[in-house]
């Protein structure tokens, strides 16, 4: 069988195959929720797909620095601040929480399964270059200032997120 140089150009002139790309709504703050968020945002960066992960509400506490500075903030924004978890480690189950045992007993599962823990696996998809976006409408409404998020994080509004999910071919609300 022989191939000709018509056959071959027709070959190289493909288009290039386009990146696949997911969105993931954080809106949870829940260690159970979020996990599932980072299990398949990673999977989906592990297949080379471009994933952005979009922080809301309540799934911005994942975000907060354990130790945050303390910026200037009305009563309000103060009681808000003082009621959510900062950061993954603080993150209650959405069910089965036993007075803040279920986090212990989930971690310990865990770690007996040999399973990464929700840092690892945030860790793990920065470096794979997921994106993380803050919601700047639910900061301003829960009072969280963008230095007590943790580095790296792009802030915008739903607009944003919306012309990242006109593009992906997977959306997901968790």
């Amino acid at each position: 069988m022989t191939i000709t140089l018509d056959e071959i150009k027709t070959v190289d002139e493909a288009p290039a195959e386009k990146a696949m790309k997911k969105t993931i709504i954080v809106f949870s703050g829940e260690m159970d929720r979020v996990l599932a968020a980072f299990v398949l945002a990673n999977a989906a960066a592990a297949m080379d797909d471009e994933v952005t992960m979009f922080f809301t509400f309540w799934g911005l506490n994942v975000l907060r620095k354990d130790h945050p500075p303390h910026p200037r903030k009305t009563l309000l924004q103060k009681m808000f601040g003082r009621m959510m978890p900062r950061g993954p480690e603080h993150l209650t189950l959405s069910h089965l929480n036993f007075a803040g045992m279920g986090p212990v007993l989930m971690k310990k599962a865990m770690r007996d399964a040999h399973v990464l823990s929700l840092q690892d696996l945030i860790d793990s998809a920065r470096e794979q270059g997921v994106k993380f976006i803050a919601c700047t409408m639910s900061m301003d409404v829960m009072g969280i200032k963008a230095e007590e998020l943790v580095d790296g994080v792009e802030f915008a509004g739903a607009a944003a997120y919306l012309g990242e999910a006109d593009e992906a071919n997977v959306n997901l609300f968790i």
